[in-house]
Order: C-alpha cells, then sequence, then structure tokens
C-alpha cells in the first residue's frame, strides 16, 4: 500500500503537530506501506520522512524543481519525484497514493484536500480520504463541509467521502473500513431542485 499524506511545512506550529507526522510515518512502515509526501524537510513533513525513515520505510517525496533549487527536499528520501509545477505535484501525489491522508496543515495542504474532494465528488477519484482532526484543528473545516450538505450544495452521500479520525492510530484502521466510492458518484455530483 502506498499512502499520500498531505502535511505542512511550518516547525513553528504546536510540537505535538509534528510529533504525531512522526508517529505516522513510523506507523506506516511499520504497516509496510510506502508514504508518499511533499517531501519537505522541515515541518510536519520532515517530522513525517523521519518517522518512515527510522522505520526502515519507504518515502517518496514529490517537490517541484523551484523547491529543489531552494534545498527544501528531504536529504534521504527513498525516491523523489522532480515536478515543473506545483499543480503537477498535487497531481502525482493524489496518483501516487492508495489512500490519501490529511494533517493539519496552512493554505497548501487545505488545497490538497479539497482538490480531490472535489475530485471524488467527481467520481475521478475513488481513493479513501482521511482527515486526522488532531486538537480539533479541522472541526470549523468539517462544520463548513456539513453546511455544504445542509444548504444542498452538496448530496448527502457526499459526507461518505472523508473520515475523520482525532488520532493517528487511528488512520490504518479508518483506511480499510473507509467506504467503497465509485464512478458513478457522478450522478449525484450535482444537485438539482426535486
Amino acid at each position: 500500500m502506498r499512502v499520500t499524506v498531505y502535511c505542512a511545512s511550518s516547525s513553528a506550529a504546536h510540537p505535538e503537530f509534528a510529533q504525531a507526522a512522526h508517529d505516522l510515518g513510523t506507523l506506516l512502515a511499520r504497516e509496510g506501506a510506502t508514504t508518499v509526501y511533499g517531501g519537505g524537510a522541515i515541518g510536519s513533513m520532515g517530522r513525517l520522512a523521519d518517522g518512515a525513515l527510522a522505520a526502515d520505510g519507504r518515502v517518496v517525496g514529490i517537490l517541484p524543481r523551484f523547491m529543489g533549487d531552494l534545498e527544501w527536499a528531504h536529504p534521504r528520501l527513498s525516491e523523489v519525484i522532480w515536478t515543473e509545477t506545483m499543480a503537477e505535484r498535487k497531481q502525482r501525489m493524489a496518483a501516487e497514493g492508495d489512500a490519501m491522508v490529511t494533517l493539519p496543515g496552512g493554505t497548501g495542504t487545505l488545497e490538497e484536500l479539497l482538490e480531490v474532494l472535489t475530485l471524488k465528488r467527481l467520481g475521478l477519484f475513488l481513493k479513501p480520504v482521511v482527515i486526522v482532526n488532531q486538537r480539533g484543528f479541522y472541526d470549523p473545516l468539517i462544520r463548513l463541509l456539513d453546511d455544504c450538505v445542509n444548504e444542498s450544495f452538496m448530496h448527502p452521500r457526499h459526507r461518505e467521502m472523508w473520515t475523520v479520525v482525532d488520532r493517528v492510530e487511528q488512520v490504518i484502521p479508518a483506511i480499510r473500513s473507509s467506504p467503497t466510492w465509485t464512478p458513478e458518484a457522478r450522478n449525484f455530483a450535482v444537485q438539482r431542485l426535486v
């Protein structure tokens, strides 16, 4: 299994976020899963890779070339995939993983999560999406997604597109129990007046 993890490059955030990233990397490696992520060396990104590598896991980093020029890449990755643009990076990260896990992060992390949910809504992306709501970080986003359903911008079945967990220890079971999603999702992607 290959698990794509969206997470932050900030090293200024609460240390519990970085520790959880490290723990997730360790758990994925012990599970025999390859960790796929944005390839950075600092913040939750770096700690994720450090945790996986310390447990003899395989770690694939996906970075646009300009980040390599800035020496932002983690120096000990098992494999680096270079892209020309940020958009290509997002596409590769989504394509490389068998499941997506989102840890707390900033605008880049939010963009990655919302893009795969949009693609999943359209039946173009069928993989499990797990949101790690550590320290209640994603409570406002989860409420907003619920409001999207409650206000009929999305169908109630769209709530099955993601699974929310509180701790990284719950990630693997959440991936395994994720509801099946099929291309037929596009049949209810658009909300219509009935």
